[in-house]
């Protein structure tokens, strides 16, 4: 029997996205994320601090990279989710998904960490499933 894929973190699977602020890490997983990019720490404050994930968004995509970024940024995507679904609430709701493919579909061109128009390597998605699989042998 195959299982329909939640295509799409909005709705009822916002808590999946990464600017939910659900869960253990907050403000959210973007906020961290984007100040985890930044090499001067008063870039990574300023982004800790931006009024929404969208917003820490922008000033991550405008500051100086650590020069080790594309060797860490999946790493650090993955304990950061880890984090975020410690919390007991959100992480039942994540294994209640299983054992649905999980798809970060976007229309603004992230091929790397979602899907766009049916391309892309979806490693948000896949990093999601993995955190849920952990959780899921755990329970």
């Amino acid at each position: 029997m195959g299982y329909v894929p939640i295509e799409g973190f909005f709705g009822e699977y916002y808590f999946l996205s990464n600017f939910s602020d659900e869960g253990g890490v907050q403000p959210t997983v973007e906020h961290w994320f984007q100040a985890g990019k930044a090499v001067r720490a008063g870039d990574a404050e300023k982004i800790m601090a931006a009024a929404t994930p969208g917003a820490a968004k922008k000033l991550g995509r405008r500051t100086k990279l650590r020069a080790d970024w594309e060797e860490i940024k999946i790493d650090f995507m993955r304990e950061l989710l880890y984090e975020k679904f410690e919390e007991p609430v959100i992480r039942a709701k994540l294994v209640a998904t299983h054992p649905r493919e999980l798809i970060e579909v976007n229309d603004w061109g992230d091929d790397f960490w979602g899907d766009c128009s049916g391309n892309g390597q979806n490693m948000l998605g896949q990093l999601l499933e993995e955190v849920r699989q952990w959780y899921t042998a755990i329970v």
